[in-house]
């Protein structure tokens, strides 16, 4: 399998976001899944209860030192950092905000790209404000593929189309073509929809 890993951004609009994608997310699914949702300090069980009960994929909040594992969608917890080490493990930290965040998209997307090269998908989904522009430009010059959100179909247009602005998109989609190119690439069929 050539892609290894999965990193999505999200902000406002995301929780709609999400319950797209997790219901329509097959449940022989393997490449894994990061996701980081800009969401308040306090933990939000109920939102991994919810995507939970809607999905067909195990959800879970990311641990520190947690390997990274095939078939299991993991969410940055609240007010932490998320990172990914080279071995393929998740780190937390409170380090400053980024982007006004914490978590911050670019954080976890500049370290993705760092552990998995050109083996790495990156997708900007809805959100109002920048964070996740960088992160994707560094997925892009490693040769990972990025996605962004079509930001006319986008519940907050902002987040996609400052990526667009600035990184050379392999794909800008609505929400539920990313879903289909998602699911082709993970069963290795061709790429276009």
């Amino acid at each position: 399998m050539k892609y290894e890993a999965i990193v999505i951004g999200v902000s406002s609009g995301g929780m709609n976001a999400m319950k797209v994608i997790f219901s329509l997310l097959p449940k022989n699914f393997i490449t894994p899944i990061i996701i980081l949702q800009h969401m308040g300090a306090r933990p939000d069980s109920q939102l991994i209860k919810l995507l939970n009960s809607i999905s067909n994929l195990s959800i879970k909040e990311a641990d520190e030192k947690e390997k990274i594992e095939k078939g299991n969608v993991y969410i940055a917890p609240p007010n932490y950092h998320l990172m990914i080490e080279r071995d393929k493990t998740f780190s937390l930290s409170i380090d400053e905000r980024v982007n006004y965040a914490r978590p911050s998209i670019d954080v976890l997307f500049e370290s993705a790209a760092d552990a998995y090269k050109d083996k790495l998908i990156g997708v900007i989904l809805t959100g109002s404000s920048s964070d996740g522009t960088l992160g994707l430009k560094k997925i892009k010059e490693y040769g990972g593929l990025t996605i962004a959100q079509d930001p006319k179909t986008a519940e907050s247009a902002y987040m996609p189309a400052s990526a667009i602005a600035v990184v050379q998109m392999d794909y800008i989609l609505s929400l539920e073509d990313i879903i289909k190119l998602l699911i082709n690439i993970d069963s290795q069929k061709e790429y276009s929809l």
